[in-house]
């Protein structure tokens, strides 16, 4: 996964169980790959700066929605599947 101005790339990224996905920012400010409030999610980096890269392996299938909590508007979803 590509953090790039300011946006996460792909979007949505579907993966078989047992994947483990890396963030990588390429932007110069920092990003947080953080799973939204409320869904139970296991995403919680710190501040990424540029270069940096944050990495989760997901092992249990279902839909993990996303976001950068410097910038809210950045969101993004990892679809786990069997």
């Amino acid at each position: 996964m590509t953090i790039k101005n300011f946006a996460f790339s792909p979007a949505t990224l579907t993966v078989k169980a047992g994947t483990k996905v890396t963030w990588t920012n390429t932007d110069p400010d920092a990003h947080t790959v953080t799973s939204k409030q409320g869904t139970g999610g296991p995403l919680q980096s710190v501040a990424l700066a540029t270069n940096d890269t944050y990495s989760y392996m997901f092992t249990t299938p279902g839909t993990y929605p996303y976001f950068c909590t410097i910038h809210p508007f950045m969101t993004a979803t990892v679809e786990v599947t069997p």
